[in-house]
């Protein structure tokens, strides 16, 4: 089932733009799987993948459609297997050892992706933490 971009069910029903947090379960609550696969969608939303899967892309990142609804339509499922074949051939020609080499270049892009993440946080928290909030209560006396 197919549905027009401007009336699209999603679990919420709001339309907004998805926030990461759609996307924790799927990805075992680790940001930097949650990243990756926004990116991805994103570079489907452009076209990268083809019509169908651009429009999917685009349900899920509006927000209309949930990632898990989308995979059940059976126009992007077709058009997602269509496009993972060359690259099941790929995987299915490459040795052990190359498998097990692209996994561990995938683990250390997730590595730095978390490393970056914990960084950015760090810093924010640490930014807040040295601004004076108006109702921190700091320098406040009723005398």
């Amino acid at each position: 089932m197919r549905y027009p971009l401007d009336s699209a069910p999603n679990s919420s029903g709001s339309g907004k733009p998805v926030d990461d947090s759609e996307f924790l379960e799927m990805t075992q609550q680790d940001p930097a799987q949650v990243k990756a696969l926004r990116q991805s969608l994103e570079h489907l939303a452009s076209g990268l993948g083809g019509n169908a899967l651009k429009e999917m892309a685009q349900e899920v990142l509006s927000g209309r459609m949930g990632l898990r609804e989308a995979a059940n339509v059976s126009a992007y499922a077709e058009q997602a297997v269509e496009q993972a074949a060359p690259l099941a051939e790929k995987w299915a020609s490459m040795s052990d050892r190359e498998r097990e080499e692209l996994a561990a270049e995938g683990e250390r892009r997730l590595d730095d992706e978390r490393r970056q993440i914990d960084d950015e946080r760090r810093t924010e928290s640490e930014n807040r933490s040295g601004a004076k909030s108006r109702h921190d209560g700091r320098g406040w006396s009723l005398y």
